[in-house]
């Protein structure tokens, strides 16, 4: 009897220490390896703030009921389409493939446009198993995208995959999670890109530059002319305002002062000084002193001159170094 006693106690004790183990490996999240190749990055919008994606998706894990086909979470999607999808679940393990197309939301960066970069960025989660059920980790085989696609005036400068968690400060409505937080596994891809600028810079300035030149001639007028003077240089105000103008339209809004608004506002404060010595000039007439004006308008045409392009050299080497 003493024996049955002492068997029952061991076996009993025995099981305690084992069903913690056995309970701890049972809620151990199941890792879902994941790659991706990234076919083609188009249409980007910087009044939208979105663009489009193509890319292949792989992943392969143990639990079938993660379901990945269904349950595929882009958070920072406007929309996405999955084109071809495959499941195979040979070998015990999960195998899903699918190609997806995506209209991606960001935010754009424009202090330094047209001379800026920007950072592309992807995230996946699953919509149902939280970070408790499962974790990314990364297929790193090969490349993770095509070095043939182009993204045409731009260049890719790093594309970084860190697989991590997302916090959501919300329990979602399940009352059975006291605390309103929950951890999601994301597999998050971060593409750094930076723009080739130089031919699309004089295309979009070009005709600011006009401007100010048409008004810079005034000083090469005859001080007496007035009505010449005073004409041109109201005509390349107009045109330095309907410059930026046509710029603003095709960018997002911005609370902060950005290259395009510095360049427009030096040449219109310019413009302004061109105005502002032409008066002087006439003024100098007026009183009988024109070899006085003449004077002027020769060492006021060489001063503005060299401080408007030295302004504007700074600004731009700065947005290129930013």
């Amino acid at each position: 009897m003493q024996r049955s006693i002492f068997c029952f106690a061991f076996l009993f004790c025995l099981f305690l220490a084992i069903a913690p183990g056995t309970q701890a490996q049972d809620e151990k999240p199941d890792t879902v390896y994941t790659g991706i190749y990234i076919t083609s990055i188009h249409d980007i919008d910087f009044k939208q703030n979105e663009y489009t994606t193509n890319l292949w998706l792989w992943m392969r894990y143990k639990r079938k009921e993660f379901d990945f086909a269904q349950n595929l979470e882009i958070p920072q999607a406007k929309s996405f389409t999955k084109l071809y999808t495959t499941v195979d679940t040979s070998e015990g393990r999960v195998y899903v493939l699918m190609k997806l197309q995506c209209v991606m939301k960001d935010s754009w960066k424009i202090g330094n446009f047209p001379f800026d970069k920007q950072k592309l960025r992807l995230s996946i989660e699953n919509s149902q198993y939280d970070a408790k059920s499962l974790v990314f980790a990364a297929d790193t085989a090969g490349k993770s995208y095509d070095p043939r696609f182009t993204l045409r005036g731009w260049n890719i400068d790093s594309f970084i995959i860190t697989p991590g968690i997302k916090a959501y400060e919300t329990n979602f409505g399940d009352k059975s999670v006291l605390k309103p937080h929950m951890d999601y596994a994301a597999y998050r891809v971060r593409i750094s890109i930076a723009r080739d600028a130089s031919d699309l810079f004089w295309k979009m300035f070009l005709g600011m530059y006009v401007a100010f030149l048409i008004s810079y001639i005034c000083f090469y007028i005859h001080a007496d002319n007035i009505d010449s003077r005073f004409g041109l240089s109201v005509g390349s105000l107009f045109a330095a305002i309907g410059n930026k103008y046509i710029i603003d339209s095709s960018l997002p809004e911005s609370t902060t002062f950005t290259l395009v608004d510095m360049l427009h506002g030096v040449t219109l404060f310019f413009i302004f000084l061109v105005v502002a010595s032409s008066v002087y000039s006439l003024r100098l007439v007026k009183q009988n002193n024109l070899i006085k004006a003449n004077r002027f308008d020769m060492v006021a045409a060489q001063v503005i001159l060299v401080i408007y392009l030295a302004i504007n050299v700074y600004f731009i080497s700065q947005a290129k170094a930013g």
